[in-house]
C-alpha cells in the first residue's frame, strides 16, 4: 500500500469510529508513543483500547488530514481532530464542549502496516477547549 493509500485508509478508519477497523492497520509488533499517555502502545490491542477511550470521550470525532510528508517508509501526517467532549478523558469529566486539536503523527510503515508511531498533539489546546486552561488570546491582568 502506498503512503497516500495508508494515510487515506487510516483517516477513513478513524472517522468510522470502529476500533477493529483502525487496529487492522497496525502490525503485530507495533510500538506507539502518544504524548498524552504514560506508557507506549504495544500491538493492535493497545491501539483498540486507545481508540475506544478517545471515541468514548468524543463519539463524534472527525479527523482531517491537512498535509503529509513521506520519505521511504516514514510518513509525517499533519491532522486536525474535531469533536464534542461527551465522555471522560484523562480523568476529565465530560464538558459537552466542542474541541479542535491539531497534531502530527510520525509513522513508520512496513508491508502496508504501521510498525511505529509518535503522536505529538496540542494537549494544552484540548485543555483550553474544555475549560481547564485559560484562553491565551485574552490579555492577562498580570502580564498585560
Amino acid at each position: 500500500m502506498s503512503s497516500g493509500g495508508i494515510v487515506d485508509a487510516l483517516t477513513e478508519a478513524w472517522n468510522s469510529g470502529d476500533p477493529e477497523r483502525i487496529a487492522d492497520h497496525y502490525a503485530p509488533d507495533y510500538v506507539g508513543i502518544d504524548v498524552a499517555q504514560s506508557t507506549p502502545q504495544l500491538g493492535p490491542e493497545a491501539v483498540r483500547r486507545s481508540v475506544a477511550r478517545y471515541r468514548e470521550a468524543f463519539p463524534d470525532l472527525r479527523l482531517t488530514t491537512s498535509a503529509t510528508v513521506t520519505q521511504d517508509d516514514r510518513i509525517a501526517l499533519f491532522w486536525v481532530a474535531r469533536g464534542t467532549h461527551r465522555g471522560p478523558l484523562l480523568n476529565i469529566p465530560p464538558t459537552g464542549r466542542a474541541v479542535e486539536v491539531r497534531g502530527v503523527s510520525l509513522l513508520s510503515v512496513s508491508g502496508g502496516k504501521v510498525t511505529e508511531a509518535l503522536y505529538v498533539w496540542d494537549l494544552a489546546g484540548l485543555l483550553r477547549d474544555v475549560g481547564l486552561l485559560p484562553d491565551l488570546s485574552v490579555e492577562s491582568p498580570v502580564l498585560g
